[in-house]
């Protein structure tokens, strides 16, 4: 496993970026960055799944979207000094590199592969929003919570989802009763099964037939960025494991 976006990279501008980046582990349920507060690194992961929340006055929290190793946390920062929008939260553990937002502005400035790489990943969040938006008005509930499953499942490459009730009902902004039932409905579709340890082991291809269309939709603009910028025999090398900072020494915090 690997980051997409930095396999991505030519080899010279990786080599710029690579001495500044470090290794982390990204902790079930952690908070990488928290609404109001200042970006003050990108994360890059690895492996693992985040989710990106809005929290609203009320106390209710809905998902705006989910980060892989396709993707990035943290990279408006290169906009300015802003406070973030939304809480970003680890749904599933993993591996992640991060840099300093400050350091990874100052990259941004002096490589224009970098820049196409923000522009791309920008590109693909705005989408995610946007279906995002359309999905909460026009879809069910019961669809959008497939839709979520399967946006995971694609993250973490494996149909076990280490998911509760209470991360479900706060990233679709329901009740948790209203997730035990739709819960109920899926299981009886034999789309899922899970247990009272908060473990969900979805069937992809039912789920699938219970989603709505967002989800191909988004999988597929994102298929289509890294189809047109990736160099497929540079990320082939990027993912070996020795490449990747820290993994070869076992050098995790």
């Amino acid at each position: 496993m690997g980051n997409r976006l930095l396999a991505a990279l030519p080899a010279s501008d990786f080599d710029v970026l690579e001495p500044e980046l470090e290794m982390i582990a990204l902790d079930q349920d952690a908070v990488l960055s928290q609404a109001g507060d200042d970006i003050e690194y990108v994360v890059f992961p690895h492996s693992g799944a985040i989710t990106l929340m809005i929290d609203m006055a009320d106390g209710h929290t809905v998902a705006t979207a989910a980060i892989g190793r396709e993707g990035a946390v943290g990279m408006l920062s290169v906009l300015g000094p802003s406070p973030s929008a939304t809480t970003a939260v680890v749904r599933a553990a993993g591996t992640a590199s991060r840099i300093p937002a400050s350091r990874f502005l100052g990259v941004f400035n002096r490589s224009p592969a970098i820049r196409r790489m923000v522009q791309n990943h920008v590109k693909a969040m705005l989408m995610q929003f946007q279906l995002g938006l359309a999905c909460n008005a026009l879809h069910p509930v019961e669809a959008r919570m497939a839709r979520w499953l399967l946006q995971l499942r694609d993250r973490v490459d494996h149909d076990v989802l280490p998911l509760t009730q209470h991360a479900l009902s706060q990233m679709l902004g329901v009740r948790r009763t209203t997730v035990t039932l739709l819960m109920r409905n899926l299981r009886a579709r034999g789309a899922i099964r899970s247990d009272r340890r908060g473990v969900i082991e979805i069937d992809r291809a039912r789920l699938a037939a219970a989603a709505c269309e967002c989800h191909q939709a988004m999988r597929l603009e994102v298929e289509e960025i890294f189809s047109t910028t990736s160099d497929q025999s540079r990320a082939r090398g990027l993912l070996e494991v020795g490449r990747i900072p820290g993994i070869k020494s076992g050098n995790v915090r």
